[in-house]
């Protein structure tokens, strides 16, 4: 069965099925992005760790692993830098599901988010991934509301995917199980 599907590329759909009936553990691909300190790093390591752990800007990417509800995902983190965003796009082969973090406390930024967000819903290669939608730093006073990134982001016009709004604090962990679990129901 293995050598026959191997080549050739199914729908992920289809893949889930034959997952299942093999009995193959099931091993997702997850794609981190956002604008730069919105906090992917440090979600990463909030789902890897189970703690918050102190980070430093990533220049290129990070690859972890951790297992979630009877999922081994393996997550690229990349870097948000302007300059390193070209660079995302040779990573999106095999890719499962998206985490776009966003950064809650910063309005400047707000706009470019959801041009950036905008961009990969566009991206040929994920046309049927579903993306999760972390908006970090709920804890901050300050913050903007759900609401506000909601609708600054530009969501309630995207048709063309499945898509979650959590808001969250990967310092605390606060809702970003609750995003998990999401993202374990419609890639499982």
């Amino acid at each position: 069965m293995g050598g026959v599907f191997a080549k050739c590329r199914l729908p992920r759909c289809f893949k889930n099925v034959l997952d299942r009936l093999s009995g193959k553990a099931k091993a997702r691909k997850i794609y981190m992005v956002g604008l730069a300190n919105a906090g992917k790093t440090s979600t990463l390591y909030k789902f890897k760790f189970h703690e918050a752990t102190a980070t430093v800007p990533t220049i290129g990417f990070n690859v972890e692993t951790f297992k979630y509800n009877k999922i081994l995902f393996t997550a690229w983190d990349f870097s948000g830098r302007e300059q390193l965003r070209a660079l995302w796009r040779y990573y999106f082969d095999n890719t499962t599901a998206v985490i776009f973090v966003v950064d809650s406390t910063s309005k400047v930024l707000l706009q470019e988010a959801a041009e950036v967000l905008h961009g990969l819903f566009q991206v040929e290669e994920l046309h049927d991934v579903p993306f999760l939608v972390l908006l970090n730093k709920q804890d901050v006073e300050n913050c903007m509301s759900v609401d506000e990134l909601t609708d600054g982001l530009r969501l309630g016009s995207i048709v063309s995917h499945r898509w979650h709004v959590q808001p969250c604090s990967a310092h605390s962990g606060e809702g970003l199980y609750e995003g998990m679990d999401w993202l374990c129901r419609v890639v499982a």
